[in-house]
């Protein structure tokens, strides 16, 4: 286990990569106007200046773990950051649209190998009793970098132009590389084969999936391409499990999949991202649509909802490592759902930003006890040779949660509204809110089903992990130690 410093450096490393990817994907969101007005962009071609990044990151975030697993994490995590930085700067040279989408693609890959090897690189460096804290820290960073996205997008457009917003991330990764490469330890995970069956059968499938949504909201539910998209991506998803669970080395053990505490985990970050950043997708243009903000402006009243998850996040990590993940993802997506419920019962062309701070804050509170007792749920449920496996899951598995929960709340706004008046966008907002609030509040259900407790946790994950055949009382105490203090409740958890 690295020493204190090694574990400073660790996580230093990991935040500063997760922010400056989650920064970049919020920023371009401002920039569109922008980049539409300089570079004569049409409206297709903006739509897949955020999509191909949203494309390329959700359909290879399993690859990005795989790779780490077999070929080293601190190897493909510098391979994957130099891969962001020049297409970053690519991105900000991209005469063209054509260019600039080729450059947002390849930004997304990298990305994707980063994003899951950041949080096995932190498990790998942290012992579980400081695992708590330090994801929280992790999640906090994201909190950070989501609460800035809007703000230094509509910043540096504002005082340069939307070059910068993809020059900002050349410096932090020409500093991140170097230092990455001579600090971080070296590891691999517990199968050092590469599953490329898997992995063909895995992108493919992911990409008709993510492929089908992303278009939806243009070409509608009922277009001959999105049928024969989600169709073929399913098949090949179906194809893929078929594969994982007959081959010697799985570059995703179907048995995650078992164990209650990494499916329930998995079914409540999905219909996290589902409802809630779907919403917000909304709610950052009612900001300007309807309450006329310019971007900036926008940017700066959002900071109340992201700010909130940024203070509350290290909190989560810290007390959900002591008293297991239940109630605090039971009570985040409660408390999602109520906000969300609050503005879609307020929101109409007279509201004022005063009356939306409330529910704002309960929202990012409620984001923030998902966040890091999520991650420490995943950990939890798996071997911490596993982490890159189980994280490369739970990330694709949410993004296909926030690129659902846009595709059909946009579905629900454009059959109830329109961009056509404040009105319409208002009479289109509503319901969609709603249905947000609707999946939120059916996500904390599905939280309940958690196990209860830390004890227990060992009791249970030893039962899991000897029906794998991996050394129950060997291994469990290992890395899932209990806090002297904790009292034995009566049901298992993971």
């Amino acid at each position: 286990m690295p020493d204190s410093r090694s574990r400073g450096w660790t996580l230093a490393i990991v935040s500063v990569a997760l922010f400056m990817v989650v920064l970049d994907n919020l920023v371009v969101s401002v920039a569109l106007p922008s980049i539409h007005r300089d570079l004569g962009a049409s409206i297709q071609a903006l739509e897949w200046t955020v999509n191909a990044y949203v494309l390329s990151y959700a359909v290879l975030l399993l690859t990005g773990a795989a790779l780490g697993d077999r070929y080293g994490r601190r190897r493909m995590f510098v391979i994957a950051i130099s891969l962001f930085t020049v297409s970053s700067a690519a991105a900000a040279l991209a005469p063209s649209t054509g260019l600039l989408i080729a450059a947002r693609a390849s930004q997304g890959v990298g990305a994707a190998l980063a994003t899951p090897l950041t949080l096995t690189l932190l498990a790998a460096a942290f012992p579980p009793a400081r695992r708590g804290v330090a994801i929280g820290v992790w999640s906090g960073i994201s909190g950070i970098a989501v609460a800035l996205g809007p703000l230094v997008g509509g910043a540096v457009i504002q005082a340069v132009n939307w070059h910068w917003i993809f020059w900002i991330n050349v410096p932090i990764g020409l500093v991140l590389i170097p230092v990455a490469a001579l600090r971080l330890s070296e590891s691999h995970g517990p199968s050092r084969q590469l599953d490329v069956r898997g992995l063909i059968l895995a992108s493919t499938g992911l990409f008709g999936i993510v492929f089908g949504l992303v278009r939806s909201q243009s070409l509608g539910w009922t277009s001959p391409e999105i049928g024969i998209a989600l169709g073929a991506g399913v098949v090949l998803v179906a194809l893929f499990i078929r594969h994982e669970l007959r081959t010697p080395a799985p570059m995703l053990p179907m048995s995650f999949f078992a164990r209650r505490s990494f499916a329930v985990t998995n079914v409540v970050s999905m219909a996290m991202y589902f409802g809630m950043f779907g919403s917000i997708f909304f709610l950052s243009q009612f900001l300007q649509n309807v309450l006329h903000n310019t971007p900036l402006q926008a940017g700066v009243k959002l900071l109340v909802w992201t700010g909130a998850t940024m203070i509350v996040a290290p909190l989560a990590g810290f007390f959900s490592e002591r008293y297991g993940s239940r109630l605090f993802m039971a009570a985040g997506l409660g408390l999602q759902a109520l906000a969300l419920g609050w503005l879609a019962s307020l929101t109409a062309v007279n509201e004022t930003y005063a009356s939306m701070i409330a529910p704002f804050i309960l929202a990012g509170a409620g984001m923030a006890l998902v966040f890091a007792p999520s991650a420490n749920a995943v950990l939890a449920s798996v071997r911490t040779d596993q982490a890159g496996q189980a994280s490369g899951a739970t990330n694709a598995i949410r993004e296909l949660g926030g690129v659902l929960g846009v595709a059909v709340l946009a579905t629900v706004f454009t059959s109830h509204g329109s961009y056509a008046s404040p009105q319409a966008y208002v009479d289109g907002v509503v319901p969609a809110l709603w249905i947000g609030a609707s999946v939120l509040a059916a996500g904390a259900l599905v939280a309940l089903v958690l196990p209860f407790g830390r004890v227990a946790a060992v009791s249970e994950r030893a039962g899991e992990l000897a029906a794998d055949g991996a050394p129950a009382i060997a291994s469990v105490p290992a890395e899932m130690p209990v806090p002297a203090h904790a009292p034995a409740p009566s049901r298992a958890a993971a």
